[in-house]
């Protein structure tokens, strides 16, 4: 048996959908970086603690691997996955250019834009609610609510109709697959999203709306086709997928234990601060940011040579009891809460304003709407998504 084969597969198996495995506070104690071996064989450094996350994350000389890099893959595939696709490859990640793209599209996340959303969100909200109780409990909240609100909200932004919702939920789960499906069906995924995705941004050049995707196919200074059409997968797959696990996976933390509901039932105040602690404890976010080591750097006394893939796991270093006093609990008050959900740097989750609203206010309305909202199964037979990128539950079956 080789050195490789004997490295600890990573991610680590949980034994409960919403606790995380034990490896995370053994490492961070004993081993903060510690070699792994991934989906795809390769091996690549864990980072588990916040300090050592954060740093790496934020460092500028470092950014998301690519093909060219020769760095780790994550997914048992060829090509590795989505974060070594075609798709990938043609955004920028370095430098000006990067900055760039990232202010094309961040004045459409700006705090202005969220405020503005908030009521269509509460009415789209409200429907999903007034249609998942007319079917009566007990439902699944996940595709009642969590999967159709944030596609909705999405598709809304970048022009696109979300009655292709379902064919934008089997595009993206193909392309973040680690082990689920194989390369080809991940490289025809890529390749219909990507014909779909450039239908409807010649459209826009045609007829342009309101909407992202329109603003962006008719800047005076556009960005490539090849660049818009991974823009906007991007977007779509970033802003449902993510959001659509995270709402589930908040509701499912809270009711988990009822205390938790009733307290913000009793307070409803407490709803931003409770959806930061969710994104701070969720112990199922999937595997984390990868990234390429084009020099050497000493992390947590360790010595890691250029060429290194390092996986910074933000959900391990989110528990992190040197960062956050009794960091294994849920306060719903917790403030301040530096979490590192959505990443940090110059690669920060660009989305995070537009799921930070949504989350708040999915909350906000299922605590008037439903009050006495319930779990419809045990904690314990909860299940988790497996096999892709991202993390969530396969459903969460409620009652009321």
């Amino acid at each position: 048996m080789s050195e490789v084969d004997e490295l600890p597969r990573f991610p680590f198996p949980a034994d409960a959908a919403l606790e995380p495995p034990a490896e995370w506070a053994q490492l961070r104690s004993k081993c903060p970086v510690a070699h792994v071996k991934l989906a795809s064989g390769d091996v690549a450094a864990l980072l588990t603690r916040h300090e050592d996350v954060k740093n790496v994350l934020s460092d500028p000389r470092f950014t998301r691997p690519t093909r060219g890099d020769d760095a780790a893959r994550i997914a048992d595939s060829e090509e590795g996955g989505i974060f070594n696709s075609d798709m990938a490859e043609v955004i920028p990640q370095h430098g000006e250019a990067h900055l760039t793209w990232r202010r094309g599209i961040g004045k459409w996340f700006t705090a202005k834009r969220m405020n503005a959303l908030r009521p269509g969100i509460a009415a789209m909200a409200e429907q999903l609610i007034d249609e998942m109780v007319a079917k009566g409990a007990p439902a699944d909240l996940k595709a009642s609510l969590g999967f159709p609100l944030p596609v909705w909200v999405i598709c809304d932004m970048l022009g696109v109709p979300d009655a292709d919702r379902d064919q934008f939920s089997h595009w993206s789960d193909t392309m973040l697959s680690m082990t689920r499906y194989s390369a080809e069906e991940m490289k025809a995924a890529e390749q219909e999203f990507g014909r779909y995705m450039a239908a409807h941004i010649a459209a826009k050049r045609e007829q342009p709306g309101d909407d992202l995707l329109s603003a962006l196919a008719t800047d005076p200074e556009p960005m490539s086709d090849r660049t818009l059409i991974a823009t906007g997968i991007g977007l779509l797959i970033a802003g449902h997928e993510t959001t659509a696990n995270m709402i589930t996976k908040m509701v499912a933390m809270l009711l988990s234990e009822r205390s938790r509901w009733e307290q913000l039932l009793a307070d409803p105040s407490l709803v931003r601060t409770a959806v930061e602690e969710a994104l701070r404890l969720d112990a199922n976010a999937g595997v984390g940011m990868a990234r390429y080591l084009t020099e050497e750097i000493e992390i947590g006394g360790v010595v890691l040579p250029a060429g290194t893939t390092a996986m910074c796991s933000m959900a391990a270093a989110n528990r992190d009891e040197d960062v956050f006093d009794r960091a294994s609990e849920m306060d719903l008050s917790r403030s301040p809460n530096q979490h590192l959900a959505f990443g940090a740097g110059a690669h920060a989750c660009l989305g995070q304003p537009l799921a930070r609203t949504e989350l708040q206010v999915v909350l906000e309305v299922l605590l008037r709407r439903l009050p006495s909202l319930d779990l419809a199964v045990e904690v314990e037979d909860l299940r988790r998504v497996e096999g892709l990128v991202v993390g969530g539950l396969v459903e969460l079956p409620v009652r009321w």
